[in-house]
């Protein structure tokens, strides 16, 4: 069955839902590394959705960033697109293409800034462990990673015996990833974590499958 993103999207609507509270906290994350950052920043985006938990705070702390999006469907690219014309953010790129692919990214890495905003719960633990493993093919030395998790959403693919936001803790940090930040609510299911990458980034190669979408 195919998954309403469209729909799913609808949630923010509500700003007392777990989405929007989620969605502020990783724009707040975010404008803190961005307002941190000593120079030129390049950010990247997985599976960026319309872009709003990135492109505002784009606007926002109007730091020196460029940043590209990769998401998938059309709509919500085409969507994207449109918010960062009308934020007049013309150091966006907006990528229709499968996020779950290294060769989406080419041209836009090592990034200093990564976010998997919705990413891991909807992929299978298999899938979870071979994108942080690779994550280092993507990222400059001190990069740092945003990534979000839901604890026991509905259609769950993990099999992890426990909130699956600490598989994901776990093998950020046996990838050596630093934890820098975790947020989770004791009244919400979801998850926000932060990691930093202190070391030398390992060679990017095009064609690398990441996950795949369940």
């Amino acid at each position: 069955m195919t998954h309403d993103w469209h729909a799913w999207h609808e949630e923010y609507a509500d700003p007392a839902s777990d989405l929007s509270r989620r969605l502020s906290v990783v724009r707040d994350r975010l404008g803190a590394l961005l307002g941190a950052a000593p120079g030129r920043v390049r950010l990247v985006s997985m599976c960026s959705g319309d872009g709003r938990d990135t492109l505002p705070v784009l606007a926002s702390t109007g730091g020196d960033v460029d940043a590209v999006l990769v998401e998938l469907d059309p709509d919500l690219a085409d969507a994207a697109r449109a918010t960062a014309r009308d934020l007049a953010l013309d150091r966006v790129e907006v990528r229709t293409a499968d996020a779950g692919t290294t060769s989406a990214y080419a041209g836009a890495v090592p990034a200093d800034v990564l976010m998997t905003c919705g990413v891991f719960g909807n992929v299978t633990d298999a899938d979870v462990a071979t994108t942080v493993a690779q994550l280092p093919a993507l990222l400059a030395t001190g990069a740092h990673v945003i990534w979000t998790r839901g604890c026991r959403v509905p259609q769950d693919p993990t099999d992890f015996d426990g909130d699956p936001s600490e598989l994901v803790r776990r093998l950020f940090a046996e990838a050596g990833f630093e934890e820098v930040d975790f947020v989770r609510p004791d009244d919400a299911g979801f998850r926000v974590g932060v990691h930093r990458w202190p070391g030398a980034g390992t060679p990017y190669q095009p064609g690398v499958r990441l996950f795949s979408f369940v």
